[in-house]
């Protein structure tokens, strides 16, 4: 298990989501549970615990075995969609509950990603062959077979309650997100991991627009630090926000650390990260 830059003691939470993100198979529910548990430590291991239940309830609620991505894709929808309420509004974006599963689960609102992990985690548990779809600007879900032939994958949007989405409506997501045409890679299946770095990555771009919520970016650093692979860059922001939050002195550990890692490529970058760490520690005097 990677330790935090400066070796300081993980918590609990902190040390579950490293071991999930490294075990063999990291499992999805788990680690959007975890992240739930950090950001609200009153939710603990009952909370989890009532998520995971509630997971397996509404699997266990659809009223037949699908043949087929199609009949999958309509019985998610009719369920999920319609009978229990799931989907996003465009309110939903400024909500850090919206980014949450415990939450998402309690309030059927969230963001198009977690809204989908919804979707997979409740058809995983029915049997069905789900994988999650990371198109550009919008998460979407996929049944049946990755990039395969209009018959054998189909696509949902649970932000649009499920809504089953052509190959023009796909397209023109891509075309509103991006201005290019949709790229048939596109439509592979998203790694768990990936997915758990998209959802810390939008709980960084929210807190970040609230400078007076730190404490949020740092943990969703922190976090995104513990997946066996992240940007290298997010040792520098952590650097950062230590310092912002007056741990001059781990943020300026940090950013020396940080240094190493970007000399053998960028010599003139890392002396600029050198002096700020210097600058860091003279604000203790």
């Amino acid at each position: 298990m990677n330790e935090l830059p400066d070796n300081r003691e993980l918590s609990d939470w902190h040390k579950q989501f490293a071991l999930e993100a490294r075990s063999e198979q990291p499992d999805l529910a788990t680690l959007c549970l975890l992240i739930g548990a950090v950001a609200d430590p009153g939710l603990g291991q009952a909370g989890i615990d009532e998520a995971q239940i509630e997971l397996d309830r509404l699997a266990g609620l659809l009223p037949f075995r699908p043949v087929g991505p199609r009949s999958w894709a309509r019985a998610l929808a009719e369920l999920l969609g319609g009978q229990c309420g799931f989907e996003g509004a465009p309110g939903d974006y400024r909500r850090l509950e919206s980014s949450l599963l415990p939450e998402v689960l309690r309030r059927r609102r969230g963001l198009p990603i977690l809204l989908s992990v919804v979707w997979m985690e409740v058809a995983r548990r029915a049997g069905a062959p789900v994988y999650g779809v990371a198109l550009p600007g919008h998460f979407v879900v996929g049944f049946g077979r990755p990039g395969g032939a209009p018959e054998e994958q189909v696509l949902a949007d649970p932000f649009d309650a499920g809504r089953l989405l052509s190959g023009p409506d796909a397209q023109l997501l891509v075309a509103g997100a991006t201005g290019e045409p949709l790229d048939p890679a596109m439509l592979r299946a998203a790694d768990p991991l990936d997915i758990v770095l998209r959802v810390l990555n939008n709980i960084r771009a929210w807190a970040t627009a609230r400078p007076e919520r730190t404490d949020v970016r740092l943990w969703a650093v922190e976090l995104s630090l513990l997946l066996p692979a992240h940007p290298a860059g997010l040792r520098y922001e952590r650097a950062q926000l230590l310092v912002a939050r007056g741990d001059f002195l781990g943020g300026a550990a940090e950013m020396e650390t940080y240094a190493e890692l970007v000399e053998k490529v960028e010599p003139s970058t890392a002396e600029t990260i050198r002096g700020r760490a210097r600058a860091a520690r003279a604000r203790l005097n």
